[in-house]
């Protein structure tokens, strides 16, 4: 498979993701492109300078299982993916509380409201104890939710218990999201 392939097809969705969901062509091989945990896409080792071209490859990823792929109507190759294949780089919040709405926008232009369909969660690293915090976009695929705007999180956070123990939670549309735990 070839980008000029993959660009065309993503070109002819220009309008948003294509319905990779409902293509199924055979796997053509894996292609030496890989998304880095800040967000930055390579192929062949190099960054991808333009993004407008980043931004129409996202519209053709899809996930399944563990593996990316970037996917056409007649062809499907894998790709890597350090981490999740979207950063979140901008929040509004709206309201206040139980009543808030948190809208996040990613790198590639995604606009996605915290909800029931896409909640946020947050893994910690069992060494480090970092959080890793996450936002579901579309079909399985996420986005690390950028340093920043994890920090404006916690300092909307209200303090609740679950299951017995103290944590970090915000709002958005009438749900709730579990940030981090307090320390006992």
């Amino acid at each position: 498979m070839s980008v000029d392939n993959l660009l065309q097809a993503a070109r002819a969705n220009q309008r948003g993701p294509a319905p990779v969901h409902l293509w199924n062509p055979p796997f053509c091989g894996d292609m030496d492109m890989r998304i880095a945990r800040d967000g930055t896409w390579y192929y062949l080792g190099t960054p991808i300078g333009r993004h407008s071209m980043v931004q129409l490859f996202s519209r053709i990823i899809r996930r399944d299982g563990e593996q990316y792929f970037l996917v056409t109507p007649v062809e499907k190759v894998g790709i890597r993916v350090d981490d999740a294949p979207f950063v979140a780089v901008d929040m509004q919040a709206e309201g206040e509380g139980k009543t808030q709405v948190l809208r996040f926008v990613t790198h590639v232009g995604d606009e996605v409201t915290a909800n029931a369909e896409h909640p946020i969660r947050v893994v910690i690293d069992q060494k480090s104890g970092e959080p890793a915090p996450y936002i579901l976009v579309r079909d399985n695929l996420e986005a690390l939710i950028h340093r920043n705007l994890f920090y404006r999180l916690v300092a909307m956070a209200e303090e609740q218990s679950i299951n017995g123990e103290q944590w970090l939670v915000v709002f958005s549309s009438g749900q709730c999201f579990p940030i981090g735990p307090l320390p006992s």
